[in-house]
């Protein structure tokens, strides 16, 4: 199993900065794809930043030119810049990666635990 652990999260206020990273181990032969998905009260989890395998990049139109989406394939871990924060990206940010465990498996979906984001006004 791939396990996925976060951190950086905190409260910030308005126009501040974060970063977030989060590390995967465990049973990993290759990950395909790391991202971030947010989830604010009250509303549904939502993707905001992803990257691929090849380094190609899609982030969600509201974080465009604030967030970067980066990743260190030695060390299994993705990380999230966010500049500019506005109190509308107060939320709990989850890690998510798309890996396999063996040559051949199937790739699966796992998750981050969580790690709560707030911004201030």
């Amino acid at each position: 199993q791939v396990q996925l652990v976060e951190s950086g999260g905190g409260l910030v206020q308005a126009g501040g900065s974060l970063r977030l990273s989060c590390a995967a181990s465990g049973k990993i032969f290759s990950i395909n794809a790391m991202g971030w998905y947010r989830q604010a009260p009250g509303k549904q989890r939502e993707l905001v930043a992803v990257v691929i395998s090849g380094g190609n990049t899609n982030y969600a139109e509201p974080v465009k030119g604030r967030f970067t989406i980066s990743r260190d394939d030695a060390k299994n871990t993705v990380y999230l810049q966010m500049n500019t924060l506005k109190p509308e990206d107060t939320a709990v940010y989850y890690c998510n990666a798309v890996a396999t465990v063996s040559s051949g498996s199937s790739r699966y979906r796992y998750w981050g635990q969580g790690t709560q984001v707030t911004v201030s006004s």
